[in-house]
């Protein structure tokens, strides 16, 4: 303010010092006289003052700053604001953009907002909710992951999403406790920010893309003697394949392709190979030539598909000449892909009176397949007193045949292959085609409802349908197996198998599906699709044969004599490994009977037997510990019988009969103590060690039937029992079903009830969500 500028003709008189001339002052002269010779002069003047200026120097304050500052603290200043630039450079820019911009935030007390955020993954990907803190890492989640957002505020906040390609704003929603809520998918990595009157949060979301599935086949497709297409698979996926499809398409023809669905024994997982069959003879273009491949998809519904692969089709081997009458006329039917033709309008339809004729002449307009299909039915149906027995059939074909001539378009045209192909396999095979229809339906829609994670009622509902559907399968074939000659029903009560089970794949069939039971109301889906995987496998291979031994029992079953004849044809050390496997197995079974009985006392479901109970093995009705010490003695005297005679004491490994005597006699105490917990786990012990035992004899038997038979591994022939296996003597376990231990599922029964009494105490509402979604995931 005290700043006053000179004026120019004080700083053109400070300048003029410099020089006698006064060069600036001078310049400023104008002349008087106008001739030539005075303009001359003058401008050779002024062009002299002009170089004088030019050598004149611009006054500097150097004197000056020598007295005011001889210390040069002048310099102090500059040099420390270049150094701060330097040393702050790289925070530079936010600094003055932060000084620019100064938060308004503080102005109106925002710090009371409170943001709350998680993310929730797709389910088929199998992550845990994310829930986002103030840390500042980067988070990374699948791809179509959902956040959520809630926030206390004043009023509406707003979302910002900002990724590499756009930028999106969306207003939270307010929700009825006052709050605010915002949810949206993310599908690309991207800045996540909550604004009110500034930035309140702020993440960073990478988002992990979701590849499509591999897939491929192992061992090509390939026609099986029991009519399945058997091949083997496998897969690969991020989060892991939701659904599996056989693609098949013919060679050579304008037609869509069939899609047959493949079961997936495991829920879901990243990496899988698996061995599949399926019935392809229903196929349209069964016995044809064409081309398939597999066509898997992931929970985000990509697809991948493998190479495709040519072959033949395999068909259903029809013997009854009505049934493959029957098949010919379901394929010309179903393999027409020409449309109906375009009829004009029945005049008949619309006069008054008139009889409507033209509704009965519909197979003018069909194409040729259904014309042909419809010709054939009545040639089937010619003059059928004569030559048919069973009236379900001759109705079923005559609904048929005026089903197409009464169809107006294709579709439902073909909707009667169903009833075709149901009437072929009864020509064929009988009423227990109902019934394998039946069993189908129930299996495939109770592997629905575990895999797509149904309620317990309905899982319940599925699997009652399940077993009344099997338990009717049995009969009709135990039904047609007496019809077709097996002298009297067989009983499954001899059929005894290396574990001491019934000889049903290694277990009893009504074992298999208590034990399916049990896995569907505990959760574990993964392994009770597998075990109806099995089941149903099992009952599809079902062949009844007459037996060749003595009473009611099936053949080939270990300690029972097929006949006197190949009873002489044993040896002494053969007759006496049998005998001793026999034993062997009484004690194996006796003892699962045990554990049975112990476990059952544990849960509080029983007491002990009274004395004298003919019901309990051995019939002494003594308590579990003096059963237990029993078991112990009696394999201890097995021992020493065999060890006494030829055959099998050499197979009988004295370290291994300890290891099991010790484990019972363990029991035995823990049982005196009244400690089931010790008691189960050594009886288990005990009974693993007897199942191998008792394998290592059936092996060592069936070698020596081998040698009796003079084959050859590679000639043996493979006896099969009533259910379609080989035979129990041998370590053959392509057919055996590996049913979770009793103990495993009582356990999981327990955790199941455990979680579901947390839940209904739990008061907090953060653990009862997390309860919630535990027993969601069981």
């Amino acid at each position: 303010r005290r700043f006053r500028a000179p004026p120019v003709s004080a700083a053109i008189a400070a300048l003029d010092k410099q020089s006698e001339w006064r060069p600036l002052s001078s310049l400023q002269d104008r002349t008087v006289l106008h001739r030539t010779q005075s303009e001359t002069l003058w401008r050779a003047h002024q062009q002299q003052l002009t170089e004088i200026v030019t050598q004149m120097r611009v006054p500097w304050f150097a004197s000056q700053w020598r007295d005011i500052d001889p210390f040069y603290l002048r310099y102090l200043i500059p040099v420390s604001l270049t150094l701060m630039v330097v040393l702050n450079a790289t925070q530079l820019q936010p600094r003055l953009i932060h000084a620019m911009s100064p938060d308004m935030r503080q102005l109106i007390s925002s710090d009371t907002v409170q943001t709350e955020a998680w993310i929730i993954p797709p389910y088929y990907s199998g992550k845990a909710p994310v829930f986002l803190s103030d840390r500042t890492e980067p988070q990374t989640v699948p791809a179509g992951s959902d956040i959520t957002l809630r926030a206390q505020a004043p009023s509406r906040p707003v979302l910002l999403i900002r990724s590499d390609k756009s930028s999106s704003h969306y207003a939270f929603e307010p929700t009825p406790d006052g709050a605010y809520e915002i949810s949206a998918r993310l599908d690309e990595s991207a800045q996540i920010e909550v604004r009110w009157w500034g930035l309140q949060a702020s993440w960073q979301i990478l988002v992990a893309p979701d590849q499509p599935p591999e897939v491929s086949f192992v061992d090509l497709p390939e026609h099986m003697p029991t009519d399945r297409t058997a091949f083997s698979w496998q897969a690969s996926d991020d989060y892991g394949i939701n659904r599996l499809d056989m693609v098949i398409r013919p060679l050579g023809r304008q037609a869509e392709a069939d899609i047959i669905p493949v079961m997936i024994n495991e829920n879901g997982p990243a990496q899988i190979e698996q061995s599949s069959k399926l019935d392809l003879t229903q196929s349209r273009w069964a016995g044809a030539q064409v081309e398939v491949y597999l066509q898997a998809t992931d929970g985000a519904g990509q697809t991948g598909r493998s190479a495709a692969h040519r072959f033949t089709l395999p068909d259903r081997l029809m013997i009854i000449p009505l049934a493959r009458a029957i098949q010919d006329v379901r394929l010309t039917l179903i393999r027409e892909t020409n449309p109906y033709q375009l009829s004009g309008m029945a005049e008949d339809s619309l006069s008054a009176g008139a009889h409507y004729v033209s509704a009965t002449q519909r197979l003018k307009h069909a194409p040729p397949g259904v014309l042909r299909a419809a010709i054939m039915l009545e040639a089937l149906t010619y003059e059928a007193p004569e030559y048919f027995t069973d009236l379900l059939l001759y109705s079923g074909l005559e609904a048929a045949r005026h089903a197409l001539a009464t169809a107006s378009d294709l579709t439902e045209a073909q909707a009667s292959q169903a009833l075709l192909w149901a009437l072929a396999l009864r020509a064929e095979y009988g009423s227990s085609a109902d019934a394998y229809a039946a069993l189908i339906a129930a299996r495939n829609a109770l592997e629905n409802a575990l895999r797509d994670g149904a309620d317990e009622a309905e899982i319940k509902r599925l699997m009652e349908a399940f077993r009344s559907a099997a338990e009717r399968y049995l009969a009709a074939r135990m039904a047609e197996a007496l019809a077709t000659g097996l002298p009297s029903a067989p009983d499954n009560r001899d059929s005894v198998g290396p574990d001491g089970e019934g000889s049903f794949g290694g277990s009893s069939f009504t074992d298999m599906l208590d034990a399916l039971e049990d896995l569907s109301e505990t959760g574990a889906t993964d392994q009770a699709r597998q075990l109806l995987s099995d089941i149903t496998n099992l009952l599809e291979s079902l062949e009844f044969q007459q037996g060749q031994g003595e009473g009611d029992g099936f053949p080939g079953l270990p300690g029972r004599r097929n006949s006197e004849n190949q009873d002489e044809d044993r040896s002494e050390e053969e007759r006496a490994l049998s005998e001793t496997m026999q034993e062997l197995l009484d004690i194996l079974r006796d003892q699962r009977d045990l554990n049975d009985e112990t476990l059952a006392q544990q849960r509080g479901e029983g007491g002990l037997p009274e004395p004298g109970d003919p019901s309990q093995p051995g019939g002494t009705g003594s308590s579990l510990a003096e059963r237990q010490r029993d078991l112990a003695e009696g394999l201890s005297d097995l021992a020493e019988q065999a060890n006494e005679g030829e055959g099998a004491g050499e197979l009988l490994d004295e370290e291994q009969l300890e290891a099991i005597m010790r484990a019972q006699r363990r029991a035995g105490r823990a049982l005196e103590s009244e400690n089931q917990g010790r008691a189960i786990r050594n009886q288990e012990q005990a009974t693993g060690q007897l199942r191998d035992l008792a394998e290592t004899l059936a092996g060592a038997l069936d070698e020596m039937e081998k040698a009796r038979r003079g084959l050859t591994p590679g000639e043996r022939q493979q006896a099969r029992d009533p259910f379609g296996n080989a035979p129990q003597s041998g370590n053959d376990d392509s057919n055996r079903v590996n049913i979770p231990d009793l103990l495993e599922r009582d356990r999981a029964r327990k955790i199941l009830e455990e979680l579901r009494r947390r839940y209904d105490e739990a008061e907090d509402e953060a653990e009862r969500d997390y309860l919630e979604r535990l027993l969601d995931r069981f």
